[in-house]
């Protein structure tokens, strides 16, 4: 018992009051620890071998891909040939979102993407629902992407030698197959490639993106010459809804343009090739997207796209009146979204990375291979994972599944500008976003627009997946964050 009628300066000292769980739960790591250890993991560091060129080809590669030879199917029968116009809304909100991101990526060039820029700004809860969205983003779209590639792999075997892989082993459960067994593989050959390291699945991912590229352009030359102005008579047959649809089921096509942030760690320059990297990759995948849409639509009547999955290819068998084109355009397809699948899962195991360097997850995740500097189990457990995924799911719960998390994130991210600015005016920034607050409120609410635009089954899944997330967060992370463990260290201290 205290002796209450001892000296003030004989008593002892009360022990330091731990803190509460809403302050545990907001606790933020300082930029600068996020900064500092950039590179390190368990036994090994990342590689700064990273410059402007390859960081927007990531950048590129992870978002010019399945959006526009797949998903397009999807989208022109929801808005008709206003699709265009849903292309342009789509990438306003990823505009306003990738000026965010830009902000944030020059001053605080870090692995963890969005989710460290909410730690550093909203506190470790906030950064664990961040984190556990990109999960759900990168994830599950390294799966729909691949089911795409399925999708052009079979009609580059119809065009060249004439058979097609039976729809069993082809399409999953849900459509009438067993498993989808090209979308395992494309994921298990950028497993390997990823495996390299991060230089050398750059270079693959340069060579692909250069082929998406060049079979795009010749698209477009080729599907030109049977533009028809009658096609564009009844521009919105569905009204605004319908734009708004497809406008939320499009954003889809922009998610990519992030992975660049998550490759903070392995640039040579971060602070100042990051945010320029994101901006020129959307301008030139924006501009692709709108001149694509544009003429697929003047060739074809929107009405015919409905249940059509290689649209393109389709589009330049029909003008060309020859099967060539159409499968040299298959090939280009099945080369450029095998990029994708390289370049987003890439920046799934970068963000697992941080969260695993954070504690909360486990730390294996975050254990760097000694030789080719990459996070070899990791690697492989995600991998997995998303193989699996591609082999068992329906494309369409896919691309809403992956929309919806991509929003969210992306809504947190403007928020985390805003923040930042207010709590670190004196932070250095390579690059600001113009207007101030202004454009990032507007980020802010195109992603809460497109979020509410898409279906109550795909709201349902995200709840679910939100839920499970968070209780995992309170039974591992929650204890076992270095943050909670650097408190716990404190209060000993003090004592």
């Amino acid at each position: 018992m205290l002796d209450q009628g001892a000296p003030p300066h004989h008593r002892p000292s009360a022990a330091p009051a731990s803190p509460g769980v809403a302050a545990r739960l907001m606790r933020r790591k300082p930029v600068e620890h996020l900064v500092a250890e950039g590179g390190h993991g368990e036994g090994g560091q990342l590689r700064r071998s990273l410059g402007l060129w390859q960081l927007t080809m990531i950048s590129i590669g992870a978002t010019l891909g399945t959006g526009i030879f797949v998903v397009l199917g999807d989208a022109v029968p929801k808005a008709g040939p206003a699709v265009t116009l849903a292309f342009v809304i789509a990438g306003l909100t990823a505009l306003f979102s990738a000026l965010s991101y830009a902000e944030l990526a020059g001053s605080i060039p870090v692995a963890g993407s969005s989710y460290s820029y909410a730690y550093a700004t909203m506190g470790e809860l906030v950064a664990w629902v961040c984190g556990w969205c990109l999960v759900l983003e990168y994830g599950v779209s390294v799966a729909a992407v691949a089911v795409g590639w399925g999708e052009y792999l079979n009609e580059l075997l119809d065009g060249t030698i004439g058979v097609t892989i039976p729809a069993a082993l082809s399409s999953a459960p849900g459509e009438g197959g067993v498993i989808n067994l090209p979308a395992l593989v494309v994921v298990l050959l950028a497993m390997v490639l990823l495996l390299g390291g991060a230089r050398e699945s750059a270079r693959a991912n340069t060579i692909m993106v250069c082929v998406k590229i060049a079979a795009l352009v010749l698209f477009c030359a080729i599907g030109v010459m049977g533009f028809k102005s009658g096609n564009y008579a009844d521009f919105m047959p569905l009204g605004i809804t319908g734009v708004s649809a497809a406008g939320a089921t499009l954003f889809f096509s922009y998610i990519g343009f992030d992975a660049a942030s998550t490759a903070g760690e392995e640039a040579k320059d971060p602070k100042r090739d990051l945010p320029r990297a994101i901006m020129l990759s959307l301008i030139i995948v924006t501009a692709l997207y709108v001149l694509v849409a544009a003429v697929a639509v003047g060739a074809w009547n929107w009405k015919k796209f409905d249940g059509s999955e290689a649209a393109l290819a389709g589009i330049m068998n029909d003008v060309s009146g020859q099967t060539f084109w159409g499968t040299l355009l298959a090939l280009g397809a099945v080369i450029s979204i095998a990029s994708v699948v390289l370049t987003v899962l890439y920046g799934q195991t970068r963000i697992l990375f941080a969260m695993a360097r954070d504690g909360l997850v486990p730390k294996a995740l975050g254990r760097i291979h000694p030789k080719t500097g990459a996070p070899r189990l990791n690697t492989v457990i995600v991998s997995l994972f998303c193989g699996a995924l591609a082999a068992l799911i329906p494309l369409g719960k896919l691309v809403d599944a992956t929309s919806i998390g991509t929003l969210f994130a992306f809504g947190l991210v403007n928020i985390a500008v805003i923040v930042l600015r207010v709590r670190r005016p004196e932070l250095e920034r390579a690059f600001r976003v113009p207007f101030g607050p202004v454009l990032p409120v507007l980020g802010f609410l195109f992603c809460a627009y497109n979020m509410f635009s898409l279906d109550t089954v795909t709201w349902v899944v995200f709840g679910c997946w939100m839920a499970a997330g968070l209780v995992f967060y309170f039974l591992y992370g929650y204890r076992r964050s270095r943050l909670a463990a650097d408190d716990a260290l404190a209060a000993t201290a003090e004592k």
